[in-house]
């Protein structure tokens, strides 16, 4: 076993031994996070007047995989945008 496995290997029981009780909420934090940035990268496209569109507008890629789970965790059943039919 060489010093570079050694060392991932205690640095994964040290992540284990901090983190691990606290995965849950590091979880939602992090889903709170991803569902913010959602939010921002969809403004303009959902009415809010965003100065960033230009940028944001190349985001949308990215975002279109998680756009289904995102707006059914948000409270809404059907797609709000035109432009995306999800379900």
């Amino acid at each position: 076993m060489s010093f570079s496995s050694r060392w991932a290997a205690f640095s994964k029981g040290l992540n284990d031994f901090y983190a691990g009780p606290y995965r849950k909420t590091f979880g939602v934090a992090r889903r709170d996070e991803d569902d913010h940035f959602m939010l921002v990268v969809l403004a303009e496209s959902l009415g809010v007047p965003d100065p960033a569109a230009y940028y944001t507008a190349e985001l949308l890629p990215a975002v279109y995989e998680d756009f289904h789970d995102w707006h059914q965790r948000s409270g809404i059943p059907r797609s709000p945008l035109d432009h995306i039919s999800c379900c």
